[in-house]
This record gives C-alpha cells, structure tokens and sequence, in this order.
C-alpha cells in the first residue's frame, strides 16, 4: 500500500483530510520539539479509531510536513 492510499483511507475513515491533521496536531502541540510518536499515535487512536499503521502514517505526515522532528 503506498503512502497516499493511507491517506487516503485516513480521510475516508475519519473524514478528516491530511492538512486538517496537521492544523488539529499543531493545535495539541504535537509538532513541537520533543514531541514522540506515541503520544500523536495514542491521540489519534483515542480520538478517531486509527489502527497503529494509520496513526503511524500521519506521524510521518507530521515529520514530512509541519516539522515534527
């Protein structure tokens, strides 16, 4: 599966696009330094029933996108 059919399922899942993601983690403080997978991963299982992969693909669209390092 690429990268972008996980987004893509992400958004039919949850409704919520890959930019929303980012406004909604950068909102939490979730793109700040020092920030660790688990704490996004756990939010995001919480909040919107990802699985492990799914929630594990949006970290990587933090890390690629809003500079999560």
């Amino acid at each position: 599966m690429t990268f972008q059919a996980y987004l893509d399922n992400i958004r039919k899942q949850t409704g919520v696009t890959p930019d929303e993601f980012i406004k909604l983690a950068t909102a939490k403080g979730f793109t700040n330094a020092g920030t660790k997978a688990t704490q996004i991963t756990d939010w995001l299982k919480a909040d919107y029933q990802l699985g492990h992969g799914h929630a594990m693909a949006i970290v990587k669209l933090l890390k690629d996108r809003a500079g999560l390092t």
